[in-house]
């Protein structure tokens, strides 16, 4: 580890001085912050941190390493939620140069390294947390050396396109046809599907859909704006005039009330980690939920038809989509969450007793 100091510079004049570890280089992105205690290499593997400098709230980071590379029957990464790091940068308060766990193979700097992803530590992480909350998330880079990287607001990039598969790809060899939209899924999500008699076919984002026959839709989480998913929003307005069982993660989520006709907004800075409460509606049952989003659907533009599934108890926000007479359903947050909490699993479920063709109790 080099004994030179690196800077975390925010585009509205905040400056922080910290230490190197990770890849030699700078970085830009939108700095965002996530509450987790743990679940880093979940993290910066997740596809909807895409162009965005992530900042870990929890204090100690890099004790237990990295795991290995193992694939599971399926041919997905067993440990992690893609084939690669999608974060810009990282910021930490303290990191841990000696890793013990039984299942590590490597050190995090020198994951990112191989990654060329930066990271900074030694800052005040809380203090920084603060500051976005009361500023919201903005551009910033990671800056090494005399580095002049100009800053770069990923939310105006198609980063679905970037972060999703090229080619079509089918797993299991079940009753139940999935088709999943790839916006950036997360890969405990296709486990998580292929638990039930279920094949998954995973196609890109701006996949024609017409091309398909299948039992169920699954539109899967991502990152960025969805109102750029211009394609996938168009594929999904022509789908949602039929009556096959549609389910929706995250983006997926907002790309389904934007198909419906209704609307999405930025939220100031996200809700990020594994601690979020969520009401279901018409009843008085709270889960908590691991969520990952920086934008949100407006429940005051929903169509007829349409009506709230889940409010974030925090601060109002709708956290998921029902059709009164259609099934067609959607998640803000993660049920699949790894490493958890799993309280609403139960969500894969019922999408597919609607491929069955059951009443289900959504």
């Amino acid at each position: 580890m080099s004994s030179k100091s690196r800077i975390l510079a925010l585009q509205d004049g905040l400056r922080v001085e910290g230490l190197p570890f990770g890849a030699e280089t700078s970085a830009a992105g939108e700095v965002v912050f996530n509450t987790a205690l743990t679940g880093y290499p979940e993290s910066l593997t997740d596809p909807s941190y895409r162009g965005q400098i992530l900042v870990l709230t929890y204090p100690l980071i890099g004790n237990y390493g990295v795991p290995d590379s193992q694939r599971d029957e399926h041919g997905l990464l067993k440990f992690f939620e893609s084939d690669r790091i999608h974060i810009s940068g990282l910021v930490i308060s303290d990191y841990s140069f000696k890793y013990s766990h039984w299942n590590a193979k490597k050190s995090l700097s020198d994951w990112l390294k191989e990654h060329g992803v930066p990271g900074i530590y030694g800052v005040d992480t809380r203090a920084l947390t603060r500051h976005i909350r009361e500023n919201g998330a903005l551009p910033g880079k990671i800056l090494d050396g005399e580095d002049e990287t100009p800053f770069l607001d990923p939310n105006k990039t198609d980063l679905a396109a970037e972060a999703g598969i090229k080619e079509r790809v089918v797993y299991g060899g079940g009753r139940y046809k999935v088709l999943l939209v790839d916006c950036g899924v997360k890969n405990n999500i296709i486990r998580c599907l292929l638990e039930a008699d279920t094949t998954v076919i995973r196609v890109p984002w701006n996949w024609d859909l017409s091309k398909e026959t299948y039992d169920g839709l699954f539109i899967s989480n991502g990152p960025g704006d969805p109102a750029r998913c211009v394609e996938t929003i168009r594929q999904l307005e022509r789908a949602l005039k039929n009556d096959t069982p549609v389910f929706g993660i995250c983006l997926g989520n907002q790309l389904m009330a934007l198909a419906a006709g209704a609307k999405t907004y930025k939220l100031k800075y996200g809700h990020r980690g594994h601690n979020q409460p969520v009401l279901r509606a018409g009843t008085q049952r709270a889960y908590i939920t691991s969520q990952n989003h920086g934008f949100a659907v407006d429940e005051r533009s929903l169509p007829r038809g349409w009506e709230p599934l889940f409010t974030n108890l925090n601060d109002g926000t709708n956290e998921g989509l029902r059709h009164e007479t259609k099934p067609f359903f959607s998640a803000q947050f993660h049920p699949e969450a790894a490493g958890g909490p799993s309280d609403t699993k139960f969500l894969f479920d019922e999408f597919l007793a609607l491929m069955k063709g059951k009443k289900t109790v959504l």
